[in-house]
Parts: structure tokens; C-alpha cells; sequence
């Protein structure tokens, strides 16, 4: 087989293979409803509902209102959905306003009408809407306690779903008696289309039962307002069997699976064997980085359990328990910790990157790294593992110019790991 000369081109490609594979207009157009008597009005929520809102627009030759919302600088132009911007992770009031907007769009509407509703990553902290008497504080607080405990996103959306007006299907259960179809980007593990954006069209089972026992599990400090809402229990979400949702329908359009197998074909295509090891990964970031390095290590020094050359991939969506003050995403984390598990290992390149552009609060997608990383740290004068210590992952790739910055890439199906090995 032969040697890849370039490996982070290849990575790169392998990349840019697994995002086209989620590309708004090609996973839109094979999944569009049939066209209502009535009105069609289009909402949307996500970093990547920009692209999704302008893909349906030119797929959809019918009239339609609408209004979506994305993160602040993902904006794309629409000609009749109305696309508003809002910040992410952290919600703001931008962000409450633009939840008001998608809520009053789907009120006042009747049996004849559609809604369609373009839902992808990063919804959630796009959509707050405080329930009961909490305010957009709680909400943030919520959102950043989420953030910082290590919770699997099963476990933030339960929580998530309990303090909103939107979340857990409640923005559906407005838009009744309109029929409403979901078109949904899977970034979870496992694509369960409740949990992308905390659900604000589809309902889950989770109760507010559930909520306590993961506030308590994960030890979660909220407010009190928060947690005396939450055991009130007075406006829990609808459950699925809720009748309002029995002319609905949910189509997943795209997954990490779709775009982890479009990247291993396009490596076989260039000579290199590709292995898939999940799409649904989950865990701690650093925890997961040295179970890689594990693979890796024992593929370089032993051959096994693939053989050289190989591209091993994986998808998913790791956490971080937050411990230091270091910037950073989770796929930042990743690599940082692969790196130092695989020090001097020759023949290796990795990266990992989110599949929506954006790594945590910086502009990067993710970095790259290989057996030199920590030396070269090193070099510098710096320490791999102090920045481990304290998730300032961002600051030690950025010292290397080793950070991956495609931009925005109008999709989101998570995180995005390549390791090759040759």
C-alpha cells in the first residue's frame, strides 16, 4: 500500500469527506414532507440550522414563512426564512428573544398547516426560555453547571427539558393542531432525535423524577429557584404518548454513522484500510484520548488488532469535567491527552475536531497531533500534562500551530477522530 506523504492532508480530506457526507441539501432533499393544504412555516434551531434553512428553501417550491436560529457568526442568507443569531454555549438574551419569535410562529395555526422544524446541535443553549418563574440567569446557570460537570447529554437534556417553555417537545405541543415533522442532524451518540437540542419538537421519557436523580448523581449546584421549580413538578414536559403529537413525524437525516463510513471509504480509496471503532463514544475526553492511544500504540508496536497502514475512526461526544481555567474543547482535550500516551511513537498522525467547526469557546474545529506533539511542547519550554491539568488544551496546540480552523461548516454530527498509522 502506499505511504501517505502528507498525513494531515489526509486527515483533512477525511474531514471534509465525513462533513459533505451530512451536507444540508443532499440529506434535506431525500427526506422533504409532502406539501400541506394549508400554510408551511419553517423553524429551526442549531449551529448548523442556517444552512439547513437556506437548503430547504431551495428544495421546497411551495410558499413558506419561517424564522430559525444559530450561533452568533453562522448566519447564512435566506430569502423568506428569517434568520436570527444567538450565542452558544452560554445562552443570552438574544437567544430568549429568538425562543419568543419560533414559539409566536407556530401559535394560531390549524389542522391543514405544516410545520417543519430544521433541528441540529447547539439548539439547546439557542433556545432558552425560562419556565414558571425562573429567569435567564437560572437558565445560565443551569446551562453552565451542565457544562462543567461531565454529564453525558442524556443527562444535561433531562435536567435541560425541566426549566424550559420550549424544550421537550413543548414547542410542538404549541404548534398543535398543525402537523409537524422534525429534520433532525444527529450530533448524540446512539441519534436518539429527542436529546439533539433538548427536543423542543420531540418529547422523551425522561421525568422530572429523572432530573433529581441526575442533579443529585452529578452532584449539580443550581439555584434554588431551579431546584424548587424542578420538585414542584408543577409543568413537567408531555411525555410521547401525548395525543397532540399523533399526526407528527421525526426523520433523522443525518449521523455520525453516515459520515464515519463516507470517511473510511474515501481512505480505502486512497490505499489506506479504515476501521471504525464506534460512532457513539462517550466519556471523559482525556479518558477516551488514552484509550486511543492504547489502540494506537499496540497497532504501531505490535500490528494488531489492525494492521499498518490503517486509518482508525471514531465519533461520538466525549466531556469534560471541568478542573482548571485553560481554553479548550472537548476534542482539544482529547488529542492533548492522546499526545502524551503516545510521546515518541513514530508513524502516527491523529486529529479530532467537531463536525461543526467549533471546538468549545475558540475558533478552532480541533488540532492535530502525532508522536512528536509532546516534544516539541517540550522544545518551547512548556509541559504537556501541566496544560492537560488544567483543560488548556487550546494554548498548548495553539504554541504549535497545530490547531484546526476550517470555519463553520453548516452541519454538525459531533466529534471527528482520525488516527493514522502506517
Amino acid at each position: 500500500m502506499p505511504t501517505i506523504a502528507d498525513p494531515r492532508a489526509f486527515l483533512e480530506n477525511l474531514f471534509s469527506v465525513a462533513v459533505s457526507a451530512a451536507d444540508p441539501e443532499k440529506v434535506l432533499a431525500a427526506n422533504l414532507p409532502e406539501k400541506p393544504k394549508g400554510r408551511t412555516v419553517v423553524i429551526g434551531a442549531g449551529k448548523g440550522a442556517a444552512q439547513m434553512a437556506r437548503a430547504f428553501e431551495r428544495l421546497w417550491d411551495a410558499p413558506l414563512t419561517g424564522v430559525i436560529v444559530t450561533r452568533y457568526g453562522y448566519a447564512v442568507p435566506c430569502e423568506r426564512i428569517e434568520v436570527l443569531e444567538a450565542a452558544h454555549p452560554v445562552p443570552d438574551d438574544s437567544g430568549l428573544l429568538a425562543s419568543g419569535r419560533l414559539m409566536a410562529a407556530v401559535r394560531g395555526l390549524n389542522e391543514d398547516d405544516l410545520v417543519v422544524a430544521l433541528v441540529c446541535g447547539g439548539g439547546s443553549a439557542l433556545l432558552p426560555a425560562p419556565a414558571g418563574d425562573l429567569t435567564l440567569a437560572d437558565e445560565i446557570a443551569v446551562n453552565k453547571a451542565l457544562l462543567a460537570s461531565g454529564a453525558p447529554i442524556s443527562a444535561m437534556n433531562a435536567v435541560r427539558k425541566q426549566v424550559s417553555r420550549i424544550k421537550g417537545g413543548r414547542l410542538a405541543a404549541l404548534a398543535h393542531p398543525a402537523r409537524v415533522v422534525s429534520l433532525v442532524v444527529s450530533d448524540i451518540p446512539g441519534d436518539n432525535p429527542a436529546l439533539v437540542a433538548s427536543g423542543p419538537t420531540i418529547a422523551d421519557e425522561t421525568t422530572r423524577a429523572d432530573a433529581l436523580r441526575l442533579i443529585e448523581r452529578y452532584r449539580l449546584d443550581l439555584p434554588e429557584a431551579v431546584m424548587r421549580h424542578i420538585r414542584d413538578g408543577k409543568d413537567e414536559p408531555p411525555l410521547p404518548s401525548d395525543p397532540r403529537y399523533a399526526r407528527n413525524e421525526v426523520k433523522l437525516v443525518a449521523s455520525a454513522a453516515v459520515s464515519l463510513e463516507a470517511a473510511a471509504a474515501a481512505a480505502k480509496k486512497a490505499g489506506v484500510e479504515a476501521v471504525i471503532l464506534s460512532d457513539a463514544i462517550e466519556g471523559e475526553a482525556s479518558e477516551v484520548g488514552r484509550v486511543h492511544a492504547a489502540i494506537a500504540a499496540e497497532v504501531v508496536r505490535r500490528n494488531r488488532p489492525f494492521e499498518k497502514p490503517v486509518v482508525i475512526l471514531s465519533g461520538g461526544e466525549t466531556t469534560v469535567t471541568i478542573k482548571g481555567k485553560g481554553k479548550g474543547g472537548r476534542n482539544g482535550e482529547f488529542l492533548l491527552s492522546f499526545a502524551c500516551a503516545t510521546d515518541g511513537l513514530a508513524g502516527l498522525s491523529a486529529l479530532a475536531a467537531d463536525t461543526d467547526g467549533i471546538d468549545g469557546s475558540e475558533d478552532n474545529a480541533g488540532a492535530f497531533a502525532d508522536g512528536t506533539t509532546v516534544a516539541r511542547l517540550a522544545d518551547k519550554g512548556k509541559d504537556a500534562a501541566e496544560f492537560l491539568s488544567r483543560n488548556d488544551s487550546w494554548t498548548a496546540f495553539d504554541a504549535l500551530g497545530d490547531l484546526f480552523v476550517p470555519g463553520p461548516t453548516g452541519t454538525n454530527v459531533n466529534d471527528f477522530r482520525a488516527i493514522l498509522i502506517q
